[in-house]
């Protein structure tokens, strides 16, 4: 799947932009009132982002996901760890790792729910970016923290995306 998906520079508007969107997608599905709430607190402004661009990286990703063998549906299942491991670590600033957390959140709970999808997703961002949760409007991160993937996100089925055959 790795081969499948670009790689954006480091802390860039549009890396940050794509975990977003990786939460977004991990339900399945995404629903008008997430992007209506990120419009809404002006997510894209905050990340850096040209106007309306977040919907072209929720679609780009959503084509790099499918064209690397994932299906329609629920995410959490079909992401290898070390992908999204090398998704996570394009944001080591604790500050945009924040911002990028509580962005998430707002838009998962746009919809009056929180599903197992975007939960899983958001643990795995949490854990691997080393926030607790409640913390990722506060915390001031050290620099040099890295730990290896933990292994309590995206395994729940251990179902891994394939390439798909050309």
């Amino acid at each position: 799947m790795l081969s499948t998906i670009r790689s954006y520079p480091h802390n860039s508007p549009e890396a940050a932009a794509r975990i977003l969107a990786l939460v977004l997608l991990a339900d399945g599905r995404v629903c008008p009132s997430e992007f209506e709430v990120l419009t809404q607190i002006g997510a894209e402004r905050e990340l850096g982002l040209e106007p309306h661009l977040l919907p072209h990286i929720v679609h780009t990703l959503h084509e790099e996901l499918l064209l690397g063998g994932c299906s329609e549906g629920p995410l959490g299942d079909q992401i290898e760890a070390n992908t999204l491991a090398l998704l996570l670590a394009e944001i080591s600033d604790p500050t945009l790792q924040r911002t990028v957390m509580r962005l998430s959140l707002a838009a998962a709970r746009a919809d009056g729910r929180l599903a197992q999808g975007e939960t899983v997703a958001l643990d795995a961002a949490r854990s691997y970016w080393r926030l607790l949760e409640g913390e990722e409007q506060v915390r001031v991160h050290s620099a040099g923290r890295r730990a290896s993937w933990p292994e309590l996100a995206f395994k729940k089925k251990r179902r891994r995306c394939r390439p798909s055959a050309q």
